[in-house]
C-alpha cells in the first residue's frame, strides 16, 4: 500500500483523501494546521490526520520521512518550498499549483533527482493540457490551440455574477500575473483580464479572457509547432468589467490581501457549481484545414454534497498519482501534464469522474 502525505485539509483536500482511501491502494495522512478543518476528514481505517504547522518547514520535512509521495493542496505560495522538502525527504511530488513561477521552480528541483515531480495537477492546468495536447497529436499541422475553462456558480445572484468556488488565493494569483501564449509562433506574454471575449455554449452566454498558468508547460512543449496557443478563463458575461474595476481602476492589485479579505466577506461561497471545459484545435491533417472541439460540463454531486471543482481537482490528481503508481507515467525527474494519455486518464477509476460528465453537442 502506498503511504501518502497529504498536505492541506480543505475542501479539496478532503476529497482527496476520501477518493485514495476508498480505492484500497493508498494509506494517506493528513497534515494541516487547523485543527477544525482535519476535523472534516471523513474517519476511515486508512486514513490518519494530524495537526501540524505546514509552513514549519523543520517539522514538516521530519514528517514527510517515510511517506512514498507527497500531495501538495496547500496555497500556491508554499509550493516551492513544499517541493523542496519533498526532494530532500526523497518523496515523489504532486501538486496543484497554478504559479507559473513556482513551477519553473520545482522543474528546476526536478533536475536530476532520484524522485519525480508532477506539479499543476488540477483542472487548469491539468486536465486542460492532456485534452488539448491530446487533440494536437492529431494534426499534421497545428494551427490555433485554444483552451478555455470556467469553474461557475449554477445560479450567480450578485454583480460579479460569480460565486466563490474555489481558492481566493489562487482566483487573485491569476487575475495579476502575467499570461503565457504563443503568437504567430512566437512566446509572449499578456496582461491579465485582457483579451475579452464572447460564445455561447450549450444555450448560455458567456465571456472569457485571459488569466495566468492555465496553460501549464504547453508554451514549452508546442514551441515551434503552433501558431497560436493562449488560454482563457469562462465567466458570465459582466465578470470581466467588475474585476478590471476593482484590480484597476481601483488599484486594489496593489494591496491584495485587502481584496481577498473583501471577497471572503461579501462574496458566498457555493457547493451549486459547474465546471465547464472547451478546447479547439484547428490546422491541417492530409492536406485539409479542420478543427477538433472538447466541450464538457460536469456538475456538482448534491448527494455528496460535492462541487463540480472539488470533484474535477481533486480526480485530477489523484489520477497523475495512480497512473504514476501503475508505472504509466516516468518515475522519476520532472512530468508535465500533457505526458499523460487522454485514454488513460478518462479510464482511470479517479480520472473518470470527467467521463462520467456531460458531454456538450451543439456549440454556437
Amino acid at each position: 500500500m502506498m503511504k501518502i502525505a497529504l498536505l492541506g485539509a480543505g475542501h479539496i483536500g478532503q476529497t482527496i483523501a476520501r477518493l485514495l482511501a476508498d480505492s484500497g491502494d493508498y494509506h494517506v495522512r493528513v497534515f494541516d494546521r487547523s485543527a477544525a478543518a482535519l476535523a472534516h476528514i471523513a474517519r476511515h481505517d486508512a486514513v490518519a490526520t494530524r495537526q501540524l504547522d505546514t509552513e514549519d518547514t523543520r517539522a514538516l520535512q521530519a514528517a514527510l520521512h517515510g511517506h512514498d509521495a507527497v500531495l501538495n493542496a496547500l496555497p500556491y505560495h508554499l509550493a516551492i518550498s513544499t517541493a523542496t522538502l519533498a526532494r530532500e525527504a526523497g518523496c515523489h511530488y504532486f501538486d496543484l499549483t497554478e504559479d507559473v513561477a513556482a513551477t519553473r521552480e520545482i522543474q528546476r528541483l526536478a533536475d536530476g533527482a532520484a524522485t519525480a515531480f508532477m506539479p499543476q495537477c488540477g483542472l487548469a492546468p491539468g486536465f486542460i493540457g492532456i485534452v488539448a495536447q491530446h487533440l494536437a497529436r492529431s494534426f499534421d499541422e497545428l494551427h490555433d490551440v485554444k483552451m478555455r475553462v470556467g469553474a461557475l456558480p449554477a445560479f450567480p445572484t450578485n454583480a460579479l455574477k460569480y460565486n466563490l468556488t474555489w481558492s481566493v488565493d489562487g482566483l487573485i494569483n491569476e487575475y495579476c500575473h502575467p499570461c503565457e501564449a504563443i503568437r504567430d509562433g512566437q512566446r509572449i506574454e499578456m496582461l491579465p483580464l485582457e483579451g475579452l471575449e464572447h460564445f455561447s455554449l450549450d444555450g448560455t452566454e458567456y465571456e472569457a479572457f485571459n488569466t495566468s498558468g492555465g496553460l501549464g508547460t504547453l508554451c514549452e512543449t508546442l514551441a515551434g509547432r503552433v501558431r497560436t496557443l493562449d488560454y482563457k478563463s469562462v465567466r458570465y458575461p459582466g465578470h470581466q468589467a467588475a474585476m478590471m474595476l476593482l484590480l484597476e481602476d481601483l488599484r486594489m492589485k496593489d494591496d491584495t490581501e485587502t481584496l481577498k479579505s473583501i471577497l471572503r466577506r461579501a462574496v458566498p461561497a457555493t457547493m451549486q457549481d459547474v465546471v465547464l471545459v472547451f478546447v479547439t484545435v484547428s490546422g491541417l491533417r492530409g492536406g485539409q484545414l479542420v478543427q477538433e472541439v472538447f466541450a464538457r460540463k460536469i456538475f456538482a454531486d448534491r448527494s455528496g454534497p460535492q462541487s463540480a471543482i472539488q470533484i474535477t481537482t481533486a480526480a485530477g490528481i489523484c489520477a497523475a498519482l495512480d497512473l504514476f503508481r501503475e508505472g504509466r507515467l516516468p518515475q522519476r525527474g520532472f512530468i508535465r501534464q500533457e505526458q499523460v494519455a487522454l485514454p488513460d486518464f478518462l479510464a482511470n477509476r479517479f480520472g473518470s469522474a470527467y467521463q462520467q460528465s456531460r458531454q456538450v453537442e451543439s456549440i454556437g
